[in-house]
């Protein structure tokens, strides 16, 4: 079995169905003695960045339902260092935050894109050892990098 490490895609199965989980792809960007953390990355929220009141002076630009837990903060992640200052590089080339203030300067002068950044409501997290198990049990399988 692969380890779970920051920077991978696991992708749920079909013993999600009916769960907030069924067909998600989450990217994990913490696994460690404190439990794990991660991003649903191909769920729509529904809403854009201006439809939020604390940014309706922003351009429009698509949020990802990031997970079910704190649902009430914004998350980016991007591949943008040399605009956005402050993000914990994941990958090579892939950053969890940054200053916010610089998020939404590049994105209102058009200088990101949605493969560039991706903007978050939520996000997933599971106690220490709980995804370890949930991946045991066959409840994630894992992409290929």
């Amino acid at each position: 079995m692969r380890d779970l490490k920051a920077g991978i895609s696991i992708k749920s199965t079909d013993s999600l169905i009916g769960s907030f989980f069924e067909d998600t792809t989450i990217l994990i960007v913490e696994h460690n003695e404190a439990g794990s953390t991660g991003f649903v990355t191909n769920r729509p929220y529904g809403k854009s960045l201006h439809d939020l009141v604390e940014f309706n002076h922003s351009k429009p630009f698509p949020l990802m339902d990031g997970g079910p837990v704190d649902r009430t903060h914004l998350y980016v992640i991007h591949k943008r260092p040399d605009l956005i200052e402050g993000g914990k590089q994941l990958t090579n080339g892939l950053y969890l935050g940054g200053h916010m203030e610089q998020v939404i300067k590049a994105i209102n002068a058009e200088a990101v894109n949605q493969q560039e950044i991706q903007l978050f409501i939520g996000y997933c997290g599971w106690n220490v050892g709980e995804l370890d198990a949930e991946v045991e049990e066959g409840s994630w399988s894992f992409l290929l990098q």
